[in-house]
């Protein structure tokens, strides 16, 4: 299986960091963000991946390629334990580039080459996980129960209404609808879609389909983004998409509030770390 990770925006609620740091390279403490996705990947047994990203995100790039300086200075070293924290993973990471900021559903059409006639694994880099049996592996398990599109979910979720809600049929299992911030008491389920998903390769013709009507509807408007919803919907309507349930611990690194509380709580479970945090938060 392949996967598909969505790294094209620019991050401008961390600016002036993003400036010339993708949003994706911002550490917790010394694992950036993207380090985390592509483990998990792997973890899952993907060894193909796509990073659909952007023209000012080259640093990315060399992030997964060797570091051939450094490798000669640790070997002669000797400092083995150097030398694997800068290895690059056990999968092939390629890259596209989307050349406008036209949404998800677009950045998506980018990478049907790539799938080919498979299903696939798509990872927002603002979720994280962390924990025993994370996402990726859960979604895999999924589909090869129902052979459907999955959706990872997170159940009740404090403020619920921020997020995109499941509508889910009477047989407990497929999704009929996402409401995106549903008013409060209005939620449909206590279901919250959160950013991993597997998708079945028919998900590109009904996105092809939709960016035709997107182009019929938007004219002269370039700026409009199609995202994939559409896509999604289409397949729901074909009783083809069911939700998993993460196990895992979420954290949710799209704000900077966010970002500073996934470091936290990633750091409490890191014993090199854990005793230092607590000082520091007993003293302040």
């Amino acid at each position: 299986m392949k996967a598909v990770i969505l790294a094209a925006g620019y991050g401008t609620r961390f600016l002036p960091a993003t400036k010339t740091v993708p949003k994706e390279l911002l550490p917790l403490l010394d694992k950036p963000a993207i380090a985390f996705i592509i483990d998990e990947l792997v973890a899952a047994g993907v060894h193909e991946i796509l990073i659909v990203s952007s023209r000012r995100k080259k640093a990315l790039e060399d992030y997964f390629d060797r570091e051939v300086e450094l490798e000669s200075v640790f070997r002669a070293e000797g400092a083995e334990a150097k030398l694997e924290l800068i290895e690059p993973p056990e999968a092939t990471v390629v890259f596209t580039r989307q050349q406008r900021m036209r949404g998800t559903g677009h950045a998506l059409l980018q990478a049907e080459a790539f799938v080919g006639d498979e299903p696939f694994i798509v990872a927002y880099p603002d979720d994280l996980f962390i924990g025993a049996q994370l996402p990726a592996a859960e979604l895999v398990a999924r589909h090869r129960q129902t052979g459907c599109s999955v959706l990872a979910t997170i159940h009740d979720p404090p403020e619920l209404e921020r997020y995109g809600v499941l509508r889910i049929d009477e047989d407990g299992q497929h999704v009929r609808d996402i409401i995106e911030k549903p008013a409060p008491g209005e939620a449909p389920s206590r279901e919250a879609s959160v950013g991993r998903y597997l998708y079945t390769p028919d998900i590109f013709e009904h996105l092809r389909s939709g960016w035709a009507l997107h182009l019929e509807e938007e004219g002269a408007d370039t700026t409009l983004e199609y995202f994939h919803t559409y896509a999604l919907q289409r397949q729901m309507e074909r009783a083809g998409v069911v939700y998993a349930r993460c196990s895992a611990e979420r954290l949710d690194t799209g704000s900077p509030t966010g970002y500073l509380q996934a470091i936290v709580r990633y750091a409490s479970r890191d014993p090199r770390y854990r005793e230092t945090l607590q000082a520091e938060l007993a003293r302040l």
